[in-house]
């Protein structure tokens, strides 16, 4: 299949694809991977929660979202990359047996400054379910090579397993939100990505060649194996659930355990360098604000700067979330 080029895009296009259908099996299946909370889990358990029924995880919305693009918009290619997502919202939940389709609209597009014969396609990705509800929108930039040019050179990169990681034991109380301070920032560990993982991950969303061929990755631009952007934001998702199960298990020994619930989305996704078999990424998270919900009496949003460093002690990844939090104890 042929990549698509940046003339294959113009401002004002919409590009629609064809629909999906998520199952529970695969609702499931990417929560007990990366996003194991119980409402992605269980129905019975979801009714118990904030929530109140068993949905899609955000995180594997946005990678279905991925591959929809990968699919349809994008032709079966393979692009240059995302630099990031400038601002992504949940705005309904995925439920089993829901039929996602994505559509593109081009906002814009420019040659880079830097580098001749690439250029970078602002777009809105939406997708919407059979019942004509868009479950998320997407504001991002990808980037393309020029029609005729060549292709950029591959970068010297050295692919090899990841060195075996420790599970931390440190454990912290989880304050409830009303009484977080700004700035607390909680260190959740390290995630290793090896080839295999990498591999099975861009097959279920993001089948681009840079992430399914070593043999192939290492004639592009990134010169190597590299995980999908999606696969590093849910790896964010599982150190941060895998170290709150360790704060949780100590604060309940101390009193109540403040519950969490879902994000309505994230804005200033980066995507600083890429992350490549063999690396382990060192995820963090910091409170930057707090508000008390008008809608939800008893909850608040938590907003945080999240972060990502590499072995090498190189930012490779950062954005800013929103999640709900319980605000005080229940009376």
């Amino acid at each position: 299949m042929p990549n698509p080029s940046f003339e294959d895009f113009s401002v004002g296009d919409t590009l629609v694809g064809e629909p999906l259908t998520v199952t529970r099996d695969d609702i499931v299946g990417f929560a007990r991977h990366f996003d194991f909370q119980p409402f992605h889990l269980d129905e019975a358990a979801a009714e118990k929660t904030f929530v109140g029924r068993l949905i899609g995880s955000g995180w594997h919305t946005a990678s279905l979202g991925m591959r929809l693009l990968q699919q349809g918009p994008l032709r079966g290619g393979s692009s240059l990359g995302s630099p990031g997502i400038d601002e992504l919202r949940w705005l309904a939940p995925v439920l089993p047996g829901d039929a996602l389709r994505a559509t593109l609209r081009v906002n814009s597009t420019r040659d880079s400054s830097t580098k001749p014969g690439l250029g970078f396609v602002g777009a809105t990705l939406s997708l919407d379910n059979q019942r004509g509800e868009t479950v998320m929108t997407q504001r991002f930039t990808f980037m393309l090579a020029r029609a005729g040019t060549d292709p950029l050179p591959p970068r010297p990169v050295t692919i090899a397993e990841p060195e075996p990681v420790v599970e931390p034991e440190d454990a912290q109380v989880i304050p409830f939100l009303g009484e977080a301070e700004i700035g607390m920032t909680r260190e959740l560990g390290p995630y290793a990505f090896d080839a295999a993982a990498i591999v099975a991950f861009a097959r279920a969303y993001d089948p681009q060649a840079f992430h399914l061929d070593d043999a192939a990755a290492r004639r592009t631009h990134f010169g190597g194996l590299c995980a999908s952007g999606w696969h590093t934001a849910a790896a964010y998702m599982n150190r941060l659930l895998t170290t709150r199960a360790r704060d949780a298990a100590y604060t309940a020994a101390r009193g109540p355990v403040p519950a969490a619930g879902p994000s309505p989305g994230f804005k200033t996704m980066r995507w600083l360098k890429p992350v490549y078999a063999g690396d382990t990424i060192r995820f963090s998270t910091r409170l930057t604000d707090k508000r008390a919900s008008a809608s939800r009496p008893g909850w608040g949003l938590a907003f945080a700067r999240n972060t990502g460093v590499n072995q090498r002690g190189e930012p490779v990844f950062t954005f800013d979330s929103a999640v709900f939090l319980q605000w005080a104890p229940d009376a």
